[in-house]
């Protein structure tokens, strides 16, 4: 069978550094807020091109935490693609904030910024961009927008950790970004992780608190906090694997390359890229065709592994029930006909020609 994504794989190949930074921690003494979470927060923020960084327990915690530090609540309105991954929206609501959907453009699965205008209120604080399966967002013009509007830019960065746009990485695009380094991420730890980045001092600083119970000095509570910690034993294994991130995320692109151009069906549609080929990290390949269940049986019975992101949009999930009798027409149709195909940096060059070859005689029924 070929893996979807081979995690095992892709972190032995740092085993021995991820040994001797485990070692290191185990030998500090000092587990929680050490050396190596200031070491990787730096790091990171350096590539990234961000002042700051900070290291939180998961993505999901960085989207609440930035939230919570902009003073956006009840009666606050966040804009959001309609199409992204629930944590996105669940951040706005855990804050009393009320998610606002929008459609993305049907080409790179990203919100559309010709469709957040008029979802624009009084109400509106922030626009929250995901850059999903690893392309960045269509940044100028939702930035022209934010600044029309006084409004924040968050960026939901759990897919895109490399990914470029007009010069600059994810994380450097908006006003403060998240990230998750979740173990399938393009730079996954060895459990959750996450981190925020941003430009912002003020900002930082208040986040600095947040995370560690809102407090600046032990004792002393400035906000009501949380408990969002980077693990000390997972921020050097991020350090290790940062270095290889640009690497990876190269020969996720080779792959990318060499499917757009080598399918060749006519019953599925091939994910659209922009003209930067950076701007894409391509944490998943999406393709799109009718009878998904069928052609992932078809694809099992060739001994290929095909995943969903993601079988429902978050408008129809129970969580958001009150959104029932809500319409997203692209987004529902996107959402009933992805398959993400295997990639990743480990993925051998005999193993994407297969993935090809049985695409291409694929039939529907």
């Amino acid at each position: 069978m070929i893996p979807f994504l081979d995690l095992k794989k892709i972190n032995m190949r740092h085993e021995k550094a991820i040994q001797e930074g485990v070692s290191q921690v185990l030998h500090s003494g000092w587990y929680i807020l050490g050396e190596q979470v200031k070491l990787f927060e730096k790091e990171f923020a350096t590539y990234c091109g961000t002042d700051y960084c900070l290291g939180v327990a998961n993505g999901l915690d960085a989207l609440e935490l930035i939230i919570r530090a902009y003073d956006i609540g009840a009666g606050d309105e966040v804009i959001v693609p309609s199409n992204t991954y629930i944590a996105s929206i669940l951040a706005i609501s855990a804050n009393g904030a009320t998610p606002i959907l929008v459609e993305p453009e049907r080409a790179t699965y990203n919100i559309d910024p010709a469709k957040i205008e008029e979802k624009i209120t009084d109400n509106t604080k922030a626009i929250m961009v995901v850059h999903l399966y690893g392309q960045a967002c269509d940044m100028n013009p939702i930035n022209a927008l934010a600044k029309k509007y006084n409004l924040k830019v968050i960026e939901d960065c759990a897919q895109s950790h490399g990914a470029i746009y007009d010069g600059k990485r994810a994380g450097n695009l908006g006003d403060a970004a998240a990230f998750s380094f979740y173990p399938g991420k393009n730079l996954g730890a060895l459990g959750d992780a996450g981190a925020i980045t941003t430009n912002d001092e003020e900002l930082y600083n208040k986040l600095h608190a947040l995370r560690n119970y809102g407090s600046h000095k032990k004792y002393q509570n400035l906000f009501k906090g949380y408990n969002s910690r980077l693990d000390e034993l997972q921020a050097p294994i991020l350090k290790e694997k940062l270095k290889y991130l640009d690497e990876d995320n190269n020969y996720r692109r080779k792959i990318a390359d060499y499917y757009l151009n080598s399918i060749d069906n006519q019953h599925i549609i091939l994910p659209s890229t922009k003209e930067e080929p950076e701007s894409h990290v391509w944490h998943v390949f999406v393709i799109q065709v009718n009878d998904r269940e069928h052609f992932m049986q078809y694809m099992t019975d060739h001994e290929i592994q095909t995943i969903i992101h993601y079988p429902i949009p978050p408008h129809k999930q129970e969580a958001y029930i009150e959104w029932k009798e809500h319409s997203y027409p692209i987004s529902e149709e996107i959402h009933e006909r992805i398959v993400s195909l295997p990639i990743s940096p480990v993925m051998p060059e005999e193993h994407v020609k297969k993935v090809v070859e049985v695409i291409n005689g694929y039939q529907p029924h």
